[in-house]
């Protein structure tokens, strides 16, 4: 048996923090993966597809997200087998009366905690969630689920393995050894956005299009072979077309800064990469001015998404930077106030110093025109 594990589709997700281009991107992104899902299975001979929750971002997602979700899956051949998550948990009249009022002959929604027989002798075991946070362990009705015949019991479940403490994506409390106690060849779980193994028979697929900075990680799904008696076999699958980036940057001079930005240009795609940046360190206050200046006008535009924290990239304006604004007049006082501000480290120290830097940053405007 072979068969696809992915979760947290997460679609509908509103990405509100960005502008409305990045927006539009993010969101178009996560309805393609589904057709990157739907690929793989037919060009690794998977026929089915299981979803481990999450496939919505709410329970009240709008109509468009809800047919565009299953045109996308009526595209392929293989069977979509779709759980409620804690974000879309299944209630009377609520979400998954839609989906299914919509949805093509090859999407089932796993609603109920009943076992399904998928082919002959291999069985899911399905825990779909009926509110947000569940008191108990939703997989613990998988001890009491008949499968007749069973040559494969796979369960299927959204929720936290207790070992994540807080860093689980809800309160729905998994046993970590569920698989072992329930009698399971595989248990596919959603809820951890990243790609995780639990055990051998336990994996959490992971988000298949990323959608945090926590994870560097491109998103991805789950290739799973499995035989009676042997263990599963399980490949991950890269799905995502975005990566979001967190990195620190040590600068202490323009060329360690071109050093850091060229590493970056070759391990990634630009226009597919979002980066959240910290720039620490102490530089001439023209070579701060210079690494601002790039941020702003080469590194944002070639990114999809650039978020630059330079608060602690420090300017110690060096002795060719006094030089320039030596001259005669206003300009050349109001430098020389400034910069005794800024070394007396006064209240308005803070002030001081990006007030000489507008002032650098104008005069070399002046010199350039």
């Amino acid at each position: 048996m072979r068969f696809i594990h992915t979760a947290d589709w997460q679609l509908g997700k509103p990405f509100g923090r960005f502008e409305p281009d990045v927006r539009a991107a993010l969101t178009d992104a996560r309805f393609d993966a589904i057709d990157a899902i739907g690929k793989a299975a037919a060009e690794n001979g998977a026929g089915h597809v299981l979803v481990a929750g999450d496939v919505f971002d709410t329970e009240g997602p709008e109509d468009r997200t809800i047919i565009q979700a299953g045109s996308r899956m009526a595209r392929h051949g293989c069977r979509w087998w779709l759980l409620p998550g804690n974000h879309d948990y299944a209630r009377n009249g609520g979400l998954w009366d839609r989906v299914i009022g919509k949805a093509a002959p090859n999407i089932t929604v796993l609603r109920d905690p009943m076992p399904v027989e998928i082919d002959s002798g291999t069985w899911i075991l399905p825990a779909p969630l009926t509110h947000r946070h569940n008191l108990g362990d939703p997989t613990s009705a998988f001890d009491a689920m008949g499968t007749p015949g069973a040559k494969l019991r796979i369960g299927l479940a959204h929720g936290s393995i207790r070992d994540f403490g807080s860093r689980g994506e809800a309160n729905n409390q998994i046993a970590p050894d569920r698989a072992r106690l329930s009698g399971l060849d595989y248990l596919a779980l959603g809820d951890w956005h990243g790609t995780l193994e639990v055990d051998s028979r336990t994996w959490y697929a992971g988000t298949p299009e990323t959608d945090r900075f926590q994870r560097d990680a491109p998103g991805q799904i789950l290739l799973v072979d499995i035989e009676a008696g042997r263990l599963p076999t399980v490949t991950p699958l890269r799905t995502g077309r975005f990566q979001w980036l967190k990195r620190d940057w040590r600068v202490n001079d323009f060329a360690a800064f071109e050093a850091e930005r060229q590493t970056l240009w070759n391990e990634i795609e630009p226009s597919a990469t979002l980066l959240q940046l910290a720039i620490a360190g102490v530089t001439s206050l023209s070579e701060r001015i210079r690494v601002l200046e790039i941020l702003e006008a080469d590194v944002g535009h070639q990114l999809r998404y650039l978020e630059a924290r330079t608060d602690d990239l420090v300017a110690q304006p060096s002795e060719e930077d006094m030089q320039l604004l030596a001259v005669e007049g206003v300009l050349g006082s109001a430098a020389q106030k400034l910069n005794a501000l800024r070394e007396r480290g006064s209240a308005d120290a803070g002030i001081a110093k990006r007030a000489l830097e507008r002032l650098f940053v104008e005069f070399a405007r002046g010199e350039a025109a």
